[in-house]
């Protein structure tokens, strides 16, 4: 993958960077070029989304230098998230707590111990991506409730919290390039875009880090079709996300969606979101 900019290259003193990306098949990604990509980045904390491959195969791509937190799901090449990390956790959680779904993986959780003693905790979840009237959308609006449930939960016993990864919903019309043709669809119904109007409103209280960053402006899209010339266009959507406890969004410096130069450099269907938090 060429790199993009000086931007998402510079990195500051101190700071943790902390990248998210539905992989789309990490072997998949892997071919295309994805290796390269984590090596020219100086990530301190990967999450991925769609692994869709056996841990051994997950650990023997990545290779030495990381500490691999991994829920792998039982349905053999499907979903899957993992939680990459140059030091160790001190805690990890393999899903959200609801055992409808302890085997799906859709939800995995790291505590990382902080120079100061605090303790963040870092989420790789992948949200279902639904489909109307289908028991696929019933499972969405399951796992969107017991978000509702668990999110407050965290957010009272970390010091730190931070949710990323694929959710899998625009949360505004900013959010999809073309959201008046799609306001019927799973990742844009308003009963979805409800649950982020409680995450991110004064209910539960977390901070939409990508946009308080980026400001009221169209995406920055994460997500492009592979097919006809979507990308090209940027024809996106924004369905990944920095999701943080407002202690820890002030920290954040900068906030870069690591799009590929071109269309025949992407190793996935969806950009690495990458979050510089100043500690």
């Amino acid at each position: 993958m060429i790199p993009t900019s000086e931007e998402i290259l510079a990195k500051s003193d101190g700071s943790l960077r902390i990248a998210s990306v539905n992989v789309n098949g990490v072997r998949a990604a892997y071919k295309r070029g994805m290796a390269d990509w984590i090596a020219a980045r100086d990530v301190d904390v990967l999450c991925l989304q769609e692994v869709r491959a056996p841990d051994a195969i997950l650990r023997e791509l990545i290779g030495d230098g990381w500490h691999i937190l991994h829920a792998e799901a039982s349905d053999k090449g499907r979903a899957g998230v993992a939680v990459l990390s140059r030091v160790e956790p001190v805690a990890t959680r393999s899903h959200i707590g609801d055992e409808y779904f302890e085997t799906t993986g859709r939800w995995v959780e790291a505590d990382f111990a902080l120079a100061d003693g605090k303790i963040l905790t870092v989420v790789s979840a992948y949200v279902h991506s639904g489909e109307v009237d289908t028991p696929k959308q019933v499972d969405k609006f399951r796992f969107l409730d017991r978000m509702i449930e668990h999110l407050p939960a965290l957010k009272s016993e970390k010091d730190y919290v931070l949710v990323v990864g694929d959710l899998n919903v625009g949360h505004k019309t900013l959010d999809i390039k073309n959201w008046k043709g799609n306001v019927k669809r799973s990742g844009f119904l308003p009963e979805e875009r409800a649950y982020f109007d409680r995450f991110f409103g004064d209910e539960i209280g977390y901070k939409d880090v990508a946009r308080e960053l980026a400001g009221e402006v169209d995406g920055p899209f994460t997500w492009w079709s592979w097919r006809g010339q979507a990308f090209v266009n940027d024809t996106g959507w924004r369905i990944d996300y920095h999701m943080a406890t407002p202690e820890l969004a002030a920290l954040a410096t900068k906030s870069v969606v690591d799009r590929a130069s071109s269309y025949d450099v992407r190793f996935s269907d969806h950009a690495p979101l990458v979050v510089d938090y100043q500690f």
